[in-house]
């Protein structure tokens, strides 16, 4: 089945056009919100830019189904390389593409290095920026995506914000009032999309299905662990203290670990093994990780996207990180930072399994309509 396909009687060819910039799969998850609420608005038009930041083989046809938007009008195959030289590759391409091709305003998600380079390049060229998921700070300039959030904020027009402490964030840092949105959050209203969309799914071709219910078989309750941040996976004496605390967790409930490359590279070389209660899996396309994870009886992580996602839907998780850019997500989503000390990441687990899941609890304006908030604002100022 081929994937959506642009509306031929949309917005005129007079109506303001924005750029959406991708450069990674999590991307296509923020934009695909975006994408969908702009069809159901009708008043602007659109364009899907991706960067090519990250190559991805299963990126066919059938992930942009699922979706619910169109494939990428356009793409760069910047892949590859440094952080300095992918930003380079992306810079030349995008200034290129936006010399042929001059869109009245380019959105930018999350904080990848395609979204840095791409607002670079649209506010040198005098076209506006939009922000989406802006204003969010980790404090720890040692990671690469806190440097992308504040040089990409220091450029943009509007920041549409998820949580309060963005908002705090951002006037602080001395942003116009009339700037900055709180909208909710993209990343919630594709979780909800992508939930319901599963419940009327067949899942029995997803390579967790097989996995899935041979635990639930077994005793029902089962966790998943995702790692890939360098300070957690590059360095073998970190790697190794956290998946000695996971061996412990698993002997009170099994556990399974879709393994990031570089994290497998790692634990390979380093010669860890994590025992027989710890099933590794390959990187899982997202529906197929979702599957798993959305019935975990708790998740351990140190991804930024997932603290938000199990919010979302009511699912417990310990962030394996000293800091977090997403406060909301602890103090009224399901989320605990519990850092990465062994016999922390252990408590913290068994504390979670033990009391069983805590009352759903949702931030305010994760509601599943962040998107159309966004659409709403732009085009009341591009029209």
């Amino acid at each position: 089945m081929p994937a959506p396909q642009k509306d031929p009687t949309g917005p005129p060819v007079t109506a303001p056009c924005l750029h959406l910039i991708a450069g990674a799969r999590p991307n296509f998850m923020k934009i695909a919100p975006i994408v969908r609420a702009l069809q159901a608005d009708g008043r602007l038009r659109w364009k899907l830019v991706h960067t090519g930041q990250h190559y991805d083989r299963n990126m066919s046809d059938v992930f942009f189904e699922e979706l619910g938007i169109p494939a990428p009008d356009v793409h760069f195959n910047c892949g590859g390389g440094s952080h300095a030289v992918q930003t380079a590759r992306i810079m030349e391409a995008f200034e290129q593409h936006i010399a042929n091709d001059r869109p009245d305003a380019v959105v930018v998600v999350g904080d990848v290095n395609s979204t840095l380079a791409c607002t670079i390049v649209a506010k040198k060229a005098g076209i506006p920026v939009a922000h989406v998921e802006a204003g969010l700070r980790s404090g720890d300039m040692a990671m690469p995506e806190e440097i992308n959030r504040i040089v990409t904020d220091s450029l943009s027009d509007w920041f549409f914000v998820t949580e309060p402490s963005g908002v705090d964030n951002l006037r602080r840092e001395g942003q116009a009032e009339a700037k900055i949105h709180h909208v909710g959050h993209v990343m919630v209203d594709n979780v909800m999309y992508q939930a319901e969309l599963l419940g009327r799914s067949d899942t029995t071709g997803f390579p967790t299905d097989a996995v899935k219910r041979e635990l639930q078989a077994n005793g029902g309750r089962y966790g998943v662990v995702t790692l890939h941040r360098p300070s957690n996976v590059d360095d073998a004496a970190n790697l190794a203290a956290i998946a000695g605390a996971l061996k412990t967790v698993a002997a009170d409930v099994p556990l399974v670990f879709p393994v990031h490359p570089r994290t497998r590279g790692t634990l390979q070389k380093a010669g860890l093994d994590l025992g027989p209660r710890i099933h590794l899996m390959d990187p899982q396309p997202y529906m197929s990780f979702l599957h798993l994870w959305k019935d975990a009886a708790v998740v351990l992580t140190d991804s930024g996207g997932l603290q938000e996602e199990t919010t979302a839907l009511g699912v417990p998780c310990l962030t394996l990180r000293e800091n977090t850019e997403r406060p909301i997500t602890i103090e009224e989503g399901t989320n605990h930072l519990v850092g990465t000390d062994p016999a922390a990441i252990v408590a913290a687990a068994r504390q979670v399994l033990g009391a069983g899941a805590p009352p759903a609890r949702k931030p305010a304006l994760w509601d599943g309509q962040a998107a159309g908030r966004i659409v709403a604002v732009m085009a009341g100022d591009l029209l």
